[in-house]
Protein backbone atom coordinates (compact mmCIF):
# COMPACT_ATOMS: atom_id res chain seq x y z
CA UNK A 1 0.00 0.00 0.00
CA UNK A 2 1.42 3.36 -1.04
CA UNK A 3 2.17 5.79 1.75
CA UNK A 4 -0.06 8.86 1.72
CA UNK A 5 1.95 12.02 1.22
CA UNK A 6 1.16 15.57 2.27
CA UNK A 7 1.61 18.96 0.73
CA UNK A 8 2.21 22.18 2.61
CA UNK A 9 0.06 24.80 0.82
CA UNK A 10 0.02 28.56 1.37
CA UNK A 11 -3.49 29.76 2.19
CA UNK A 12 -2.84 33.20 0.67
CA UNK A 13 -1.49 32.37 -2.80
CA UNK A 14 -1.89 28.59 -3.14
CA UNK A 15 1.84 27.84 -3.55
CA UNK A 16 2.93 24.33 -2.58
CA UNK A 17 6.02 23.62 -0.45
CA UNK A 18 7.74 20.31 0.41
CA UNK A 19 7.83 21.12 4.14
CA UNK A 20 6.43 23.59 6.60
CA UNK A 21 8.11 27.02 6.71
CA UNK A 22 7.16 30.15 8.56
CA UNK A 23 7.21 32.47 5.53
CA UNK A 24 5.87 31.66 2.07
CA UNK A 25 8.55 32.13 -0.60
CA UNK A 26 5.96 32.99 -3.28
CA UNK A 27 3.87 35.75 -1.65
CA UNK A 28 5.85 36.59 1.49
CA UNK A 29 3.00 35.80 3.88
CA UNK A 30 3.83 34.70 7.42
CA UNK A 31 2.23 31.67 9.12
CA UNK A 32 0.08 30.88 6.07
CA UNK A 33 1.42 27.36 5.37
CA UNK A 34 -1.03 24.53 6.20
CA UNK A 35 -0.50 20.81 5.71
CA UNK A 36 -2.99 19.21 3.31
CA UNK A 37 -3.34 15.68 2.02
CA UNK A 38 -1.94 15.32 -1.49
CA UNK A 39 -4.42 14.10 -4.13
CA UNK A 40 -3.89 10.64 -5.51
CA UNK A 41 -1.79 10.77 -8.67
CA UNK A 42 -2.62 8.81 -11.80
CA UNK A 43 0.47 6.68 -12.53
CA UNK A 44 -0.27 5.97 -16.19
CA UNK A 45 -1.94 9.22 -17.20
CA UNK A 46 -4.60 8.68 -19.87
CA UNK A 47 -3.33 5.21 -20.65
CA UNK A 48 -4.25 3.58 -23.94
CA UNK A 49 -7.96 4.48 -23.93
CA UNK A 50 -8.94 6.91 -26.67
CA UNK A 51 -11.30 9.81 -26.07
CA UNK A 52 -14.18 11.09 -28.22
CA UNK A 53 -13.46 13.43 -31.10
CA UNK A 54 -14.22 17.14 -30.67
CA UNK A 55 -16.27 18.95 -33.31
CA UNK A 56 -14.89 22.34 -34.38
CA UNK A 57 -17.04 25.17 -35.72
CA UNK A 58 -16.27 28.38 -37.60
CA UNK A 59 -15.63 31.61 -35.73
CA UNK A 60 -18.21 33.31 -37.94
CA UNK A 61 -21.78 32.47 -37.02
CA UNK A 62 -24.95 33.55 -35.23
CA UNK A 63 -25.00 33.66 -31.45
CA UNK A 64 -28.04 34.14 -29.26
CA UNK A 65 -27.56 36.97 -26.74
CA UNK A 66 -27.42 35.79 -23.16
CA UNK A 67 -30.75 36.29 -21.35
CA UNK A 68 -30.79 38.52 -18.31
CA UNK A 69 -32.61 38.50 -15.00
CA UNK A 70 -32.94 42.10 -13.89
CA UNK A 71 -33.18 42.70 -10.17
CA UNK A 72 -34.73 46.17 -10.34
CA UNK A 73 -31.72 47.53 -8.40
CA UNK A 74 -30.28 49.65 -11.19
CA UNK A 75 -26.79 50.02 -9.76
CA UNK A 76 -26.40 46.27 -9.25
CA UNK A 77 -27.74 45.49 -12.72
CA UNK A 78 -25.31 48.02 -14.21
CA UNK A 79 -22.30 46.33 -12.61
CA UNK A 80 -23.45 42.90 -13.81
CA UNK A 81 -23.73 44.18 -17.39
CA UNK A 82 -27.51 44.58 -17.51
CA UNK A 83 -28.63 41.80 -15.19
CA UNK A 84 -27.73 38.32 -13.98
CA UNK A 85 -27.21 35.66 -16.66
CA UNK A 86 -28.74 32.23 -15.87
CA UNK A 87 -26.10 29.57 -15.43
CA UNK A 88 -23.40 32.09 -14.53
CA UNK A 89 -21.25 32.23 -11.39
CA UNK A 90 -20.60 35.50 -9.56
CA UNK A 91 -18.06 36.11 -6.81
CA UNK A 92 -18.61 39.05 -4.45
CA UNK A 93 -15.75 40.09 -2.16
CA UNK A 94 -15.19 42.88 0.33
CA UNK A 95 -14.04 43.82 3.80
CA UNK A 96 -15.98 42.54 6.83
CA UNK A 97 -19.06 44.65 7.51
CA UNK A 98 -18.89 46.47 4.16
CA UNK A 99 -22.40 45.30 3.16
CA UNK A 100 -21.98 42.10 1.12
CA UNK A 101 -24.69 40.13 2.89
CA UNK A 102 -26.96 43.17 2.98
CA UNK A 103 -26.86 43.85 -0.76
CA UNK A 104 -27.26 40.17 -1.64
CA UNK A 105 -30.26 39.84 0.66
CA UNK A 106 -31.80 42.87 -1.06
CA UNK A 107 -31.00 41.39 -4.49
CA UNK A 108 -32.51 38.01 -3.62
CA UNK A 109 -35.64 39.68 -2.21
CA UNK A 110 -36.05 41.75 -5.39
CA UNK A 111 -35.68 38.68 -7.61
CA UNK A 112 -37.90 36.48 -5.45
CA UNK A 113 -40.75 38.99 -5.74
CA UNK A 114 -40.77 38.44 -9.50
CA UNK A 115 -42.97 35.78 -11.07
CA UNK A 116 -41.53 32.26 -11.49
CA UNK A 117 -38.23 33.18 -9.80
CA UNK A 118 -37.17 31.01 -6.90
CA UNK A 119 -34.23 32.26 -4.80
CA UNK A 120 -32.24 30.19 -2.33
CA UNK A 121 -30.06 31.84 0.30
CA UNK A 122 -27.59 29.48 2.02
CA UNK A 123 -25.73 30.98 4.95
CA UNK A 124 -22.68 29.25 6.35
CA UNK A 125 -21.67 32.02 8.76
CA UNK A 126 -24.99 33.00 10.34
CA UNK A 127 -27.91 31.09 11.71
CA UNK A 128 -31.40 31.31 10.27
CA UNK A 129 -32.51 33.57 13.11
CA UNK A 130 -29.69 36.04 12.42
CA UNK A 131 -30.59 36.28 8.74
CA UNK A 132 -34.25 36.77 9.63
CA UNK A 133 -33.28 39.56 12.02
CA UNK A 134 -31.41 41.37 9.24
CA UNK A 135 -34.35 40.87 6.88
CA UNK A 136 -36.74 42.47 9.38
CA UNK A 137 -34.38 45.42 9.79
CA UNK A 138 -34.30 45.89 6.01
CA UNK A 139 -38.06 45.50 5.66
CA UNK A 140 -37.71 42.24 3.68
CA UNK A 141 -39.27 39.79 6.13
CA UNK A 142 -42.16 39.01 3.72
CA UNK A 143 -39.92 38.22 0.73
CA UNK A 144 -40.46 34.62 -0.53
CA UNK A 145 -36.85 33.49 -0.11
CA UNK A 146 -35.87 29.88 0.67
CA UNK A 147 -33.44 30.21 3.57
CA UNK A 148 -31.10 27.59 4.99
CA UNK A 149 -27.99 27.37 7.15
CA UNK A 150 -25.58 24.71 5.87
CA UNK A 151 -21.89 24.14 5.22
CA UNK A 152 -21.65 20.61 3.77
CA UNK A 153 -21.33 20.83 -0.01
CA UNK A 154 -22.57 17.26 -0.47
CA UNK A 155 -25.85 18.11 1.26
CA UNK A 156 -26.18 21.40 -0.65
CA UNK A 157 -25.63 19.71 -4.03
CA UNK A 158 -28.10 16.92 -3.22
CA UNK A 159 -30.74 19.50 -2.25
CA UNK A 160 -30.29 21.77 -5.28
CA UNK A 161 -30.04 18.91 -7.80
CA UNK A 162 -33.73 18.13 -7.59
CA UNK A 163 -36.69 18.16 -9.90
CA UNK A 164 -37.39 21.86 -9.32
CA UNK A 165 -34.06 23.71 -9.22
CA UNK A 166 -34.05 27.39 -8.19
CA UNK A 167 -33.11 30.28 -10.46
CA UNK A 168 -30.80 32.04 -7.97
CA UNK A 169 -28.52 30.45 -5.36
CA UNK A 170 -26.50 32.56 -2.92
CA UNK A 171 -23.78 30.92 -0.82
CA UNK A 172 -22.49 33.11 2.03
CA UNK A 173 -19.62 32.42 2.17
CA UNK A 174 -17.44 30.05 0.14
CA UNK A 175 -14.79 29.96 2.91
CA UNK A 176 -17.25 28.28 5.30
CA UNK A 177 -18.22 25.44 2.96
CA UNK A 178 -16.41 22.10 2.97
CA UNK A 179 -16.31 18.81 1.09
CA UNK A 180 -16.30 15.84 3.46
CA UNK A 181 -14.01 13.78 1.21
CA UNK A 182 -11.10 16.13 1.96
CA UNK A 183 -9.20 16.04 5.25
CA UNK A 184 -8.35 19.75 5.33
CA UNK A 185 -10.33 22.30 7.31
CA UNK A 186 -12.90 24.68 5.76
CA UNK A 187 -11.32 27.78 4.25
CA UNK A 188 -8.14 26.08 3.08
CA UNK A 189 -7.06 26.22 -0.55
CA UNK A 190 -8.19 22.67 -1.33
CA UNK A 191 -11.59 23.10 0.32
CA UNK A 192 -12.32 26.47 -1.33
CA UNK A 193 -11.27 25.23 -4.77
CA UNK A 194 -13.20 21.95 -4.56
CA UNK A 195 -16.34 23.47 -3.03
CA UNK A 196 -16.49 26.19 -5.68
CA UNK A 197 -15.87 23.68 -8.46
CA UNK A 198 -18.72 21.41 -7.35
CA UNK A 199 -21.20 24.28 -7.00
CA UNK A 200 -20.22 25.93 -10.30
CA UNK A 201 -20.47 22.60 -12.14
CA UNK A 202 -23.98 22.08 -10.76
CA UNK A 203 -25.00 25.65 -11.66
CA UNK A 204 -23.83 25.21 -15.26
CA UNK A 205 -25.61 21.87 -15.57
CA UNK A 206 -28.94 22.94 -14.03
CA UNK A 207 -28.93 26.51 -15.38
CA UNK A 208 -29.27 28.54 -12.18
CA UNK A 209 -27.21 31.61 -11.33
CA UNK A 210 -24.74 31.09 -8.48
CA UNK A 211 -23.55 33.98 -6.31
CA UNK A 212 -20.63 33.24 -3.99
CA UNK A 213 -19.46 35.53 -1.18
CA UNK A 214 -15.70 35.60 -0.61
CA UNK A 215 -13.61 36.88 2.28
CA UNK A 216 -10.71 39.22 1.58
CA UNK A 217 -7.17 39.40 2.94
CA UNK A 218 -5.62 42.41 4.63
CA UNK A 219 -4.38 43.55 1.20
CA UNK A 220 -8.00 43.68 -0.05
CA UNK A 221 -7.76 40.61 -2.32
CA UNK A 222 -10.17 37.69 -2.19
CA UNK A 223 -8.82 35.07 0.19
CA UNK A 224 -8.03 31.61 -1.08
CA UNK A 225 -6.52 30.43 -4.34
CA UNK A 226 -6.35 32.84 -7.27
CA UNK A 227 -7.88 30.13 -9.42
CA UNK A 228 -11.21 30.85 -7.70
CA UNK A 229 -11.45 34.15 -9.61
CA UNK A 230 -10.68 32.32 -12.86
CA UNK A 231 -13.40 29.74 -12.28
CA UNK A 232 -16.26 32.23 -11.95
CA UNK A 233 -17.74 34.41 -14.70
CA UNK A 234 -17.93 37.68 -12.77
CA UNK A 235 -15.88 39.08 -9.88
CA UNK A 236 -17.33 42.01 -7.92
CA UNK A 237 -15.51 43.94 -5.20
CA UNK A 238 -17.17 46.03 -2.52
CA UNK A 239 -15.13 49.14 -1.71
CA UNK A 240 -15.61 51.94 0.78
CA UNK A 241 -14.26 53.55 3.91
CA UNK A 242 -15.91 52.87 7.24
CA UNK A 243 -16.05 56.59 7.96
CA UNK A 244 -18.06 57.27 4.78
CA UNK A 245 -21.59 56.20 3.98
CA UNK A 246 -20.81 55.49 0.32
CA UNK A 247 -20.14 51.97 -0.96
CA UNK A 248 -18.70 51.22 -4.39
CA UNK A 249 -19.49 47.90 -6.10
CA UNK A 250 -16.84 47.41 -8.80
CA UNK A 251 -16.67 44.70 -11.48
CA UNK A 252 -13.05 43.64 -12.01
CA UNK A 253 -14.02 40.72 -14.27
CA UNK A 254 -17.18 40.14 -16.27
CA UNK A 255 -17.61 37.68 -19.12
CA UNK A 256 -21.07 39.06 -19.91
CA UNK A 257 -20.42 42.80 -19.70
CA UNK A 258 -17.82 45.54 -19.33
CA UNK A 259 -15.19 45.28 -16.62
CA UNK A 260 -14.35 48.20 -14.28
CA UNK A 261 -18.03 49.18 -14.19
CA UNK A 262 -19.12 50.54 -10.82
CA UNK A 263 -22.33 50.94 -8.88
CA UNK A 264 -22.64 53.49 -6.09
CA UNK A 265 -24.68 52.84 -2.95
CA UNK A 266 -25.28 54.73 0.26
CA UNK A 267 -25.41 52.86 3.56
CA UNK A 268 -28.53 53.78 5.53
CA UNK A 269 -30.37 52.29 8.49
CA UNK A 270 -32.69 50.58 5.99
CA UNK A 271 -29.91 48.95 3.98
CA UNK A 272 -28.02 50.04 0.89
CA UNK A 273 -29.75 52.73 -1.16
CA UNK A 274 -28.90 53.45 -4.78
CA UNK A 275 -27.12 56.66 -5.77
CA UNK A 276 -28.24 57.43 -9.35
CA UNK A 277 -26.16 60.64 -9.67
CA UNK A 278 -22.95 60.05 -7.71
CA UNK A 279 -21.09 63.03 -9.19
CA UNK A 280 -23.49 65.55 -7.67
CA UNK A 281 -23.41 63.69 -4.34
CA UNK A 282 -19.61 63.50 -4.17
CA UNK A 283 -19.37 67.25 -4.80
CA UNK A 284 -22.19 68.27 -2.45
CA UNK A 285 -19.95 69.15 0.51
CA UNK A 286 -17.35 71.21 -1.35
CA UNK A 287 -16.14 74.42 0.27
CA UNK A 288 -15.51 77.65 -1.59
CA UNK A 289 -12.04 79.13 -2.17
CA UNK A 290 -9.97 76.41 -0.56
CA UNK A 291 -6.44 75.83 -1.75
CA UNK A 292 -5.42 72.24 -2.44
CA UNK A 293 -8.82 71.11 -3.77
CA UNK A 294 -9.49 70.20 -7.39
CA UNK A 295 -12.37 68.48 -9.19
CA UNK A 296 -11.33 65.51 -11.32
CA UNK A 297 -13.46 64.43 -14.28
CA UNK A 298 -12.99 60.67 -14.35
CA UNK A 299 -14.64 57.69 -16.01
CA UNK A 300 -15.38 54.45 -14.18
CA UNK A 301 -16.33 51.79 -16.71
CA UNK A 302 -18.91 53.52 -18.92
CA UNK A 303 -19.98 56.07 -16.31
CA UNK A 304 -18.47 59.56 -15.96
CA UNK A 305 -17.62 60.41 -12.36
CA UNK A 306 -16.70 63.83 -10.96
CA UNK A 307 -14.92 63.69 -7.62
CA UNK A 308 -12.93 66.13 -5.51
CA UNK A 309 -9.22 65.53 -4.92
CA UNK A 310 -7.74 67.18 -1.84
CA UNK A 311 -4.03 67.82 -1.24
CA UNK A 312 -2.18 69.34 1.67
CA UNK A 313 1.50 70.25 1.77
CA UNK A 314 3.37 71.37 4.87
CA UNK A 315 7.06 71.73 5.82
CA UNK A 316 8.44 68.45 7.10
CA UNK A 317 9.04 68.44 10.84
CA UNK A 318 11.60 65.63 10.67
CA UNK A 319 14.29 64.63 8.25
CA UNK A 320 12.12 62.35 6.09
CA UNK A 321 8.97 63.93 4.57
CA UNK A 322 5.74 62.01 4.98
CA UNK A 323 3.60 60.76 2.09
CA UNK A 324 0.03 59.78 3.06
CA UNK A 325 -2.43 58.78 0.33
CA UNK A 326 -6.09 57.74 0.60
CA UNK A 327 -7.87 56.57 -2.55
CA UNK A 328 -4.95 56.82 -5.00
CA UNK A 329 -1.73 54.99 -5.88
CA UNK A 330 1.12 55.87 -3.53
CA UNK A 331 3.84 55.09 -6.09
CA UNK A 332 2.16 57.29 -8.69
CA UNK A 333 2.13 60.18 -6.23
CA UNK A 334 5.89 59.76 -5.71
CA UNK A 335 6.41 59.84 -9.48
CA UNK A 336 4.29 62.98 -9.85
CA UNK A 337 6.18 64.77 -7.05
CA UNK A 338 9.48 63.94 -8.75
CA UNK A 339 8.20 65.32 -12.07
CA UNK A 340 7.01 68.56 -10.45
CA UNK A 341 10.40 69.10 -8.82
CA UNK A 342 12.65 67.98 -11.67
CA UNK A 343 10.72 69.37 -14.67
CA UNK A 344 8.90 72.37 -13.17
CA UNK A 345 11.37 73.52 -10.50
CA UNK A 346 8.93 73.32 -7.58
CA UNK A 347 10.60 72.78 -4.21
CA UNK A 348 8.18 70.13 -3.00
CA UNK A 349 10.57 67.32 -2.04
CA UNK A 350 11.03 68.61 1.52
CA UNK A 351 7.28 68.95 2.13
CA UNK A 352 4.93 66.58 3.90
CA UNK A 353 2.27 65.61 1.35
CA UNK A 354 -1.20 64.35 2.22
CA UNK A 355 -3.60 63.35 -0.57
CA UNK A 356 -7.23 62.31 -0.25
CA UNK A 357 -9.99 61.38 -2.68
CA UNK A 358 -13.20 62.70 -1.13
CA UNK A 359 -16.12 60.34 -0.61
CA UNK A 360 -14.11 57.14 -0.13
CA UNK A 361 -13.75 56.47 -3.87
CA UNK A 362 -10.60 54.70 -5.12
CA UNK A 363 -9.18 56.04 -8.38
CA UNK A 364 -6.86 53.95 -10.54
CA UNK A 365 -6.91 55.57 -13.99
CA UNK A 366 -3.88 57.68 -15.07
CA UNK A 367 -6.19 60.52 -16.11
CA UNK A 368 -6.15 61.74 -12.50
CA UNK A 369 -2.49 62.80 -12.74
CA UNK A 370 -3.23 66.35 -13.87
CA UNK A 371 -5.92 66.89 -11.24
CA UNK A 372 -3.58 65.67 -8.50
CA UNK A 373 -0.85 67.96 -9.81
CA UNK A 374 -3.26 70.91 -9.79
CA UNK A 375 -4.24 70.15 -6.18
CA UNK A 376 -0.57 69.89 -5.14
CA UNK A 377 0.43 73.15 -6.85
CA UNK A 378 -2.62 74.87 -5.39
CA UNK A 379 -1.73 73.76 -1.87
CA UNK A 380 1.93 74.67 -2.29
CA UNK A 381 1.26 78.18 -3.66
CA UNK A 382 -1.90 78.95 -1.68
CA UNK A 383 -3.85 79.66 -4.87
CA UNK A 384 -7.16 77.77 -5.08
CA UNK A 385 -8.26 76.14 -8.31
CA UNK A 386 -11.41 77.96 -9.55
CA UNK A 387 -14.43 76.20 -8.14
CA UNK A 388 -16.21 75.92 -11.51
CA UNK A 389 -13.24 74.10 -13.11
CA UNK A 390 -12.63 70.40 -13.78
CA UNK A 391 -9.19 68.96 -14.56
CA UNK A 392 -8.08 65.70 -16.17
CA UNK A 393 -5.07 64.38 -18.09
CA UNK A 394 -2.16 61.95 -17.83
CA UNK A 395 1.31 63.26 -16.94
CA UNK A 396 4.46 61.75 -18.45
CA UNK A 397 7.92 61.61 -16.90
CA UNK A 398 9.09 64.59 -18.95
CA UNK A 399 6.15 66.67 -17.74
CA UNK A 400 4.12 66.35 -20.93
CA UNK A 401 0.34 66.02 -20.74
CA UNK A 402 -0.96 62.99 -22.60
CA UNK A 403 -4.45 62.44 -23.96
CA UNK A 404 -6.89 60.15 -22.17
CA UNK A 405 -9.89 58.20 -23.35
CA UNK A 406 -13.52 59.35 -23.48
CA UNK A 407 -12.74 63.07 -23.25
CA UNK A 408 -16.15 63.95 -24.71
CA UNK A 409 -17.90 62.01 -21.93
CA UNK A 410 -15.92 63.81 -19.23
CA UNK A 411 -16.64 67.26 -20.67
CA UNK A 412 -20.31 66.47 -21.15
CA UNK A 413 -20.71 65.42 -17.50
CA UNK A 414 -18.91 68.58 -16.34
CA UNK A 415 -21.18 70.76 -18.48
CA UNK A 416 -24.28 68.98 -17.17
CA UNK A 417 -23.29 69.72 -13.56
CA UNK A 418 -22.78 73.43 -14.24
CA UNK A 419 -19.01 73.68 -14.58
CA UNK A 420 -17.83 76.46 -16.87
CA UNK A 421 -14.11 75.67 -17.32
CA UNK A 422 -12.03 72.59 -18.00
CA UNK A 423 -8.28 72.01 -18.09
CA UNK A 424 -7.44 69.05 -20.31
CA UNK A 425 -4.84 67.74 -22.74
CA UNK A 426 -4.84 69.06 -26.28
CA UNK A 427 -8.04 67.87 -27.91
CA UNK A 428 -7.96 65.68 -30.98
CA UNK A 429 -8.29 67.89 -34.02
CA UNK A 430 -9.62 65.13 -36.26
CA UNK A 431 -12.66 64.67 -34.04
CA UNK A 432 -13.17 68.28 -33.01
CA UNK A 433 -12.30 70.26 -36.09
CA UNK A 434 -10.30 73.49 -36.00
CA UNK A 435 -11.41 76.93 -34.94
CA UNK A 436 -10.43 80.24 -36.51
CA UNK A 437 -7.09 80.31 -34.67
CA UNK A 438 -6.18 76.81 -35.81
CA UNK A 439 -6.81 75.25 -32.40
CA UNK A 440 -9.32 72.57 -31.59
CA UNK A 441 -12.84 73.93 -31.16
CA UNK A 442 -14.49 73.30 -27.77
CA UNK A 443 -17.15 70.64 -27.51
CA UNK A 444 -19.70 72.76 -25.61
CA UNK A 445 -20.57 76.39 -25.99
CA UNK A 446 -21.01 76.92 -22.23
CA UNK A 447 -17.75 75.14 -21.28
CA UNK A 448 -14.45 76.91 -21.81
CA UNK A 449 -11.71 74.32 -22.39
CA UNK A 450 -8.10 75.24 -21.60
CA UNK A 451 -5.80 72.78 -23.35
CA UNK A 452 -2.22 72.37 -22.15
CA UNK A 453 0.61 70.09 -23.27
CA UNK A 454 3.02 70.46 -20.30
CA UNK A 455 2.86 70.91 -16.55
CA UNK A 456 4.38 74.37 -16.98
CA UNK A 457 1.14 75.37 -18.68
CA UNK A 458 -0.88 74.30 -15.64
CA UNK A 459 1.35 76.32 -13.29
CA UNK A 460 1.17 79.37 -15.55
CA UNK A 461 -2.62 79.09 -15.81
CA UNK A 462 -2.98 78.97 -12.03
CA UNK A 463 -0.58 81.89 -11.61
CA UNK A 464 -2.38 84.11 -14.12
CA UNK A 465 -6.02 83.36 -13.28
CA UNK A 466 -6.10 82.84 -9.51
CA UNK A 467 -5.52 85.26 -6.63
CA UNK A 468 -3.74 83.71 -3.64
CA UNK A 469 -5.70 83.30 -0.43
CA UNK A 470 -4.59 84.93 2.84
CA UNK A 471 -2.64 82.57 5.07
CA UNK A 472 -4.12 81.24 8.27
CA UNK A 473 -1.35 82.98 10.28
CA UNK A 474 -2.59 86.40 9.17
CA UNK A 475 -4.78 88.25 11.71
CA UNK A 476 -8.51 87.94 11.09
CA UNK A 477 -9.03 91.71 10.98
CA UNK A 478 -6.38 92.08 8.30
CA UNK A 479 -7.87 89.25 6.26
CA UNK A 480 -11.32 90.83 6.40
CA UNK A 481 -9.96 94.23 5.36
CA UNK A 482 -8.03 92.68 2.49
CA UNK A 483 -11.15 90.91 1.33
Amino acid sequence: MARQTSNFVCQECGASHPRWIGKCDACGGWNTIVEEAAPAAVPKGLGGKKGARIDFVSLKGESIPAPRMTTGITEFDRVCGGGIVPGSALLVGGDPGIGKSTILLQVSAALASQKDTRCVYISGEESVDQVRLRARRLGLADAPIDLASATNVRDIVATLDGADPPQIVIADSIQTLFVDSLDSAPGTVAQVRTSAQELIRLAKRRGFALILVGHVTKEGLIAGPKVLEHMVDTVLYFEGERGHQFRILRAVKNRFGPADEIGVFEMTDAGLAEVPDPSALFLADREEAVSGACVFAGVEGTRPMLVEIQALTAPASFGTPRRAVVGWDNSRLSMLLAVLEARCGLAIGAQDVFLNVAGGLKISEPAADLAVAAALVSSLTGKPVPQETVVFGEVGLSGEIRQVGQMDVRLREASKLGFTQAVSPTLQRKRRGKGKDGKAAPAFADLQVHTIDHLDGLIAWLHNTVTPLPTSHEPVSRRVSNG
